[in-house]
């Protein structure tokens, strides 16, 4: 594990060295692959709904040294996706996935506090704002579209309340809806690794799978043992495509850069940024930003890197290569405060096609679950993903295993060197874009037809 990570390492006690591989002959009801939130949540949610149940997760590194412990920390909804739910799933399918995200921020602080578990969960809310003319007006479209099904959390910020609670006046035009917030991911992570292990789930970190033997019963080969289970449950996310071919094209991997500065309270508190809100801008490729409880600033910005053949590769471990230009957005935010960097790191995210998750079977093995693509808006729908997963392996009938997120469209990405080539062709065109919209300069529409076909993927991560 990278020392890059800083939630992660952040979080870290004495229960490293608790972590123990895999050895031996071992069986299970449920093996679940990746100690990531998506793996934890739905270890736990199968042992609150079975207690009877044997479930044991398995994990190559340690829990949460994946996406999950270096990610920004923001729990935001689907609110901001209604319409593009609408066009995937349907009018009802739209709203309840809505209605569960926002549900879902309250649901884990309160899981936390009835578990003792501290991970600097603040539900402040969420702004979202347009730092140029060309991104005005451009949650119009999407909050009629909730105001018409009664599902409006948002409302549009005065100029002074945005300045106040943002800290800068770059932010044009900003709406604000309270049903969000942000935590410590290192310590959410660790903190649920600690519950599962409690309520009595077996947990094998340093543990990676060789390979998999599919079947009535599958086994999971390690390097010094095997795991025969009854269910399998993977939820590698990232590394995925290395571990199931069935779904190398269903994502595409692209980093997530982030720095984080020293603690400055007193700098922060100046400009009013003493809150947990999450600010992200308009852009594809989002910037985002909030503080933490000890007043440090973290800024971060997705869809920079993707990685050949879908392989999480070394940059992803190191320090951000773009953290000069991280550090300069900073600047440019909050020209009158020194803000001294501590560190950045890097990330892999997992971007499907449509900007959503999916959960499914693989085919031909109905007891073989995945869940991934979370397209840089995670937190909170690992936990929603937790039911689904849940539910899919006690085989119940319900409406998360009637979810779009299982039955509707997935897509693939094209086959190599398409996929690559063609990605970074959008990126590029998107970068452009948005260097002329931030000077206010006309675009092509040349260019302008090459960036939009980045908007069916969704958001950057936050």
């Amino acid at each position: 594990m990278s020392h890059q990570a800083f939630w992660f390492d952040d979080a870290m006690t004495d229960d490293k060295a608790s972590a123990t591989a895999l050895k031996g002959k071992n069986c299970s009801d449920v093996a679940i692959v990746g100690g990531g939130f998506t793996g934890l949540w739905t270890g736990i949610k199968l042992k609150l709904a079975r207690p009877d149940l044997r479930v044991t997760i398995v994990e190559k590194n340690l829990c949460g040294s994946g996406a999950s412990g270096r990610n920004g920390g923001a729990m935001l909804t689907w609110s901001s996706k209604f319409p593009s739910l609408c066009r995937l799933y349907g009018l009802e399918e739209a709203i309840r996935l809505v209605k569960a995200s926002e549900a879902g921020v309250g649901e884990i602080r309160d899981f936390c506090l009835s578990h003792g578990l501290e991970a600097d969960i603040r539900v402040d809310g969420a702004f979202y704002t347009a730092t140029n003319p060309s991104q005005l007006g451009g949650m119009s479209s999407m909050l009629q579209a909730l105001s018409r099904h009664e599902l409006n959390s948002w409302h549009r910020c005065s100029p002074e309340e945005l300045k106040q609670k943002t800290g800068s006046e770059v932010h044009l035009e900003g709406h604000f809806s309270g049903a969000a917030g942000s935590l410590h991911p290192g310590k959410l992570v660790r903190g649920l690794r600690r519950i599962a292990l409690k309520l009595g789930i077996e947990i094998h970190e340093l543990s990676s799978v060789n390979s998999i033997d599919y079947g009535t019963s599958n086994r999971l080969n390690f390097d010094e043992g095997e795991l025969i289970c009854k269910s399998l449950v993977l939820a590698t996310n990232a590394w995925m495509p290395e571990l199931v071919p069935e779904l190398r094209r269903s994502i595409i991997l692209v980093s997530s850069d982030m720095v984080i500065t020293e603690p400055v309270p007193e700098s922060l508190a100046s400009i009013g940024l003493n809150h947990g809100a999450a600010v992200i801008d308009s852009r594809t490729f989002v910037h985002y930003y909030r503080s933490t409880p000890d007043g440090r600033l973290m800024l971060g910005k997705g869809g920079n890197t993707f990685s050949f053949g879908n392989r999480v590769r070394n940059f992803f471990d190191e320090p951000s290569v773009y953290s000069s230009q991280l550090s300069d957005k900073l600047a440019w935010m909050f020209p009158g405060i020194r803000l001294p960097l501590a560190r950045s790191w890097t990330g892999a995210s997992d971007r499907s096609v449509t900007g959503m998750p999916f959960f499914g079977h693989l085919t031909g093995h109905n007891n073989v679950f995945y869940g991934l693509g979370y397209s840089g808006n995670g937190v909170v729908q690992s936990y929603l993903g937790g039911d689904i997963l849940s539910s899919l392996v006690l085989g119940l009938d319900n409406p998360w295993t009637r979810s779009g997120l299982v039955t509707g469209p997935r897509g693939l990405f094209p086959v190599e060197p398409f996929r690559y080539l063609g990605a970074n062709l959008v990126r590029n065109a998107i970068r452009y874009q948005e260097r002329r919209q931030d000077q206010d300069l006309s675009v092509s529409g040349l260019v302008t037809a090459v960036a939009s076909l980045a908007a069916s993927a969704g958001k950057a991560d936050h």
